[in-house]
């Protein structure tokens, strides 16, 4: 099991692909959403916005914030191996090991980022 320290640095590593990417890419990709990943097994959450800017920084949720717009929900070791591997996305959500919620618009947008 990773830790929290770990999951947050991981959730960063993917974000942080988002700032490499070129403006005009990010504009036609990024909607203005907030994101949210529950770690069950660490008993935490962890939020951000995704804008055409970018991503701000991945924080701890507020207790009584409200849901984000996309939610996913995996264990520590699958949001690591994720951060590792963007490409093994698709297998942990197909697996069940990564749940998603949120619009198929919003999860389209977000493929083309992995």
């Amino acid at each position: 099991m990773a830790t929290a320290e770990e999951c947050r640095t991981a959730l960063e590593s993917l974000t942080g692909r988002i700032a490499q990417m070129e403006a005009r890419d990010r504009a036609a990709h990024l909607l203005d959403r907030t994101l949210s990943c529950r770690v069950p097994d660490l008993g935490v959450t962890f939020v951000t916005r995704l804008n055409r800017d970018g991503a701000e920084h991945v924080r701890l949720a507020e207790n009584g914030a409200p849901p984000a717009q996309v939610r996913f929900t995996a264990n520590s070791d699958v949001v690591v191996a994720i951060a590792g591997d963007p490409a093994s996305f698709m297998r942990a959500w197909l697996s069940g090991r990564l749940k998603v919620h949120g619009s198929v618009l919003d999860l389209l947008h977000l493929r083309k980022l992995m």
